[in-house]
Parts: structure tokens; C-alpha cells; sequence
């Protein structure tokens, strides 16, 4: 099980959104809890006055509205009233059990979820504290729950889940908005939350692998001028297609202030993912013979990391981004430093191809007696050990036939 928690200043839009769920035929509230009428008797307006009568016991509270998900395996089909047994004791366990709160299950994704709405105002209008509520409370929580329930444990599987995450069905959804808006969600809702991603750029290239592309428009457009930002579906070609959709017209209201935010938060955390990435790439250089930066992507994917490499309408590589799904993080080639970025990956591979044919092709300038021990295979992985990760001295090589050519002038002058 996944537990996901929002807060929110609006109990009004996390009612709506779940409410219009349920209009759509993709959702329904299977519980009410601490409401003073049961479930069927209740309306819109009923479920809606009791979280507001106790939000106005604390004006002050400037988040008073909670949005929780309980994410469960595909796998997993539990009946109605164990969801709701579930959904109860995670409620109780991070102390919001004497709190009102809706159970609404919804079917609209590929997996089995729930939603719980509810508020953090108590009777005598003390705030529950929402600070850390996730490593707090939630996790011991969730893995308490996953024992108890016998449920699919969610560690060691979130890796897998970023790969059944499936790029959005383009022939499914070009023709209607309403079906867009639903697939590019899926996708957002998935992506924005669990990737760190420190630029706009960044974010495409992991959105991009799922046919889903954030738009700020040209220079001179409308979006752009009005700081806006589209979210639009690719075709295989990666050319948009269908209707671009606003970022305001989603729940989570993906816009371009929220990245923002997020590209500062992401820049801090995801320098803890940065030496992994730059060990794997130097570690591919060193167990294989990598000639291409082709070569290189299909050696990471290995590794779960996905390679873009950006090249002009010439071929010329000039950019190159590594997603890495392992830690769910993104870097810009250039950002994790010069020897990962283009010019450098590409010098890299080089370096490898000029290595090789001497290795192979000019034994003249190999000191075979020293080696005698070695096999070739050993004798290449050595050196291109050197070469790559010493990079720097690259330059100090001096061939055995001048430096004894050196040694000779010195000795007559003596």
C-alpha cells in the first residue's frame, strides 16, 4: 500500500473533485465517519457544513483541509467493507480517528485506490499538527497496516511500479478532451510527485517516455506572456496532438508557479542521487567497450537509467539528460559535470576507440615483458580504467620513443 497526503485551504475543491467522481460514474463514497446522519442520508451540503462549522473554530489555520490516497497492487481486490476497515485504521493509527472523514472508493485508475477527505480542526479548535504527519505518522503507519491486512507490501515494488506506469494510449485519446484530461493526469500525478526534476526541461524528459509534454509556448504567445503553461499528448514522433489542456484544469493544478517551487525543492534533494548516477555511467565505461553514446544508453538501461540524447537536425549530439529510475531523479549531462555531459561522454568515447586500435593494432608501443602475467583482455580494461576515471592527466602522455629520445640529449650534454 502507497499512502499519498495534500493539504489544502479549500475543503470546497476536495469535495468537488471527489463528488464529480462519483457524478461521472467513476467513483462512490463508501463511508461516512463521525457525521451525525448516515451515509445515504447524506447530501453535498451535509458532508460539506461539518468540515466547515470546524474549520471556523480556527481561522487562523492558514492548510485546515486534508486529501489522503491509499494506493493498493493491482494485484489486490479487496471487497468493499475491508476497504473500509483499512481505511479506518490508517485514519485512527495518524491520529485522525475522532476527526469526520469521507471514504470514497474510485475506479478510474489501474489500480485499486481510495481517497479520504477530511479536516485537521479538532472540536476545541486546535490544529492536529500536519508537520512531517508523512514520515511521522503515515509510514509506520502503512507498514503497520500492510501486516495486518496481509497486504502487498509496498517496499521493493515502488521501482517496479515506475515501469507499469504506461505512456498514455495516443489512438485512445486525440479525439476528446474529457478522455485527455484523464490519461495526461494518470501520468502527472505519478511523475510531479515522485520524480526530482530540477528544470522544465528536466520534468519533459521523463513526461516525454509517457507521450505527455508541459508546454510554456513561444516567446510571443499568449501562455508564455501570461506565465501559463499547457500539458499536451505526443505521438510516437513526439509531435503534439489533439487539444493542449491548462494546467489550471487539473486537481493537483500542475502550473508553472507550482513547478517552480518544486525545481527549487527537487535541486536540494536530488544532489543525494547525483554520485550513484555518475558511478553507474563511469563503471559502464569501465566494464564495457562503449564506442558510441548509443552504445552507452543501451549498456544504462541495465541500470534503470533512460538516456536522452538530444542531436540537431544534423545528427550532431549537443545535449544529453539521464533519467534515473532507480532513484527517480533527472540531470541535465552538463550539471553532473563536464565528463557526463555531451562533449564530454563523446570524448570519453573516443578516447575508448583510440585506446582500442593501439591495444590492438600498433604493438610497438606496448612494453610486452612487463606484461607478461596479463592476458590482453586485462591489459585493455586496465587501461581504460586509467584513461577514464584519471581523465585529467590525459594530456601528460608522452610516448616511450620521445622520453628516451629526452633522455639521450640530457646524457650528452652532462
Amino acid at each position: 500500500m502507497v499512502a499519498v497526503i495534500k493539504t489544502s485551504r479549500s475543503i470546497n475543491s476536495i469535495l468537488n473533485y471527489n463528488e464529480n467522481k462519483v457524478k461521472e460514474g467513476v467513483a462512490e463514497c463508501i463511508n461516512a465517519v463521525n457525521y451525525p446522519l448516515e451515509l445515504e442520508k447524506l447530501n453535498f451540503s451535509h458532508k460539506l457544513n461539518r468540515f466547515l462549522k470546524l474549520s471556523s473554530l480556527n481561522e487562523n489555520a492558514k492548510r485546515n483541509s486534508v486529501h489522503i490516497s491509499l494506493n493498493f497492487d493491482p494485484s489486490e481486490n479487496h471487497s468493499k467493507e475491508k476497504l473500509i476497515e483499512i481505511a479506518d485504521t490508517y485514519m485512527e493509527k495518524i491520529g485522525f480517528g475522532k476527526q469526520p472523514y469521507l471514504v470514497y472508493q474510485h475506479h478510474d485508475a489501474g489500480h485499486p485506490h481510495l481517497h479520504l477527505v477530511t479536516n485537521n480542526i479538532q472540536r476545541d479548535g486546535k490544529r492536529i499538527d500536519l508537520h512531517l504527519i508523512g514520515v511521522k505518522k503515515s509510514e509506520p503507519a502503512r507498514k503497520e497496516i500492510e501486516d495486518i491486512f496481509g497486504l502487498i507490501k509496498a517496499e521493493g515494488r515502488k521501482q517496479k511500479e515506475v515501469f507499469t506506469l504506461k505512456p498514455v494510449n495516443v489512438g485512445r485519446v486525440e479525439y476528446g478532451k474529457a478522455e485527455s484530461r484523464k490519461a495526461i493526469n494518470s501520468v502527472l500525478n505519478k511523475i510531479l510527485f515522485e520524480y526530482k526534476y530540477s528544470s522544465l526541461p528536466e520534468l519533459n524528459a521523463v513526461l516525454n517516455l509517457y507521450n505527455v509534454h508541459a508546454d510554456i509556448g513561444s516567446e510571443d504567445s499568449r501562455v508564455f506572456k501570461n506565465k501559463g503553461l499547457l500539458y499536451k499528448i505526443l505521438d510516437q514522433n513526439l509531435k503534439p496532438i489533439g487539444l493542449p489542456i491548462k494546467a489550471s484544469e487539473f486537481y493537483s493544478k500542475p502550473t508553472l508557479k507550482f513547478l517552480e517551487g518544486k525545481f527549487k525543492i527537487n535541486e536540494t534533494e536530488k544532489e543525494l542521487s547525483k554520485k550513484h548516477l555518475k558511478n553507474v555511467i563511469k563503471l559502464a565505461f569501465f566494464r564495457e567497450n562503449i564506442f558510441s553514446p548509443e552504445k552507452l544508453s543501451k549498456v544504462l538501461e541495465r541500470e534503470s537509467i533512460h538516456t536522452i540524447l538530444r542531436k540537431s537536425s544534423e545528427g550532431q549530439l549537443y545535449g544529453i539528460t539521464y533519467v534515473d529510475h532507480k532513484t527517480r531523479s533527472v540531470f541535465n549531462g552538463s550539471s553532473l559535470g563536464k565528463e557526463f555531459s555531451a562533449k564530454g561522454i563523446q570524448e570519453n568515447c573516443a578516447m575508448n576507440i583510440l585506446v582500442h586500435e593501439r591495444l590492438h593494432q600498433n604493438f610497438t608501443l606496448i612494453n610486452y615483458d612487463s606484461f607478461q602475467d596479463l592476458t590482453s583482455r586485462e591489459y585493455v580494461t586496465e587501461n581504460l580504467a586509467d584513461i577514464l576515471l584519471r581523465g585529467e592527466k590525459i594530456n601528460e602522455y608522452v610516448p616511450n620513443q620521445q622520453k628516451l629520445k629526452k633522455k639521450k640529449r640530457i646524457h650528452k650534454k652532462l
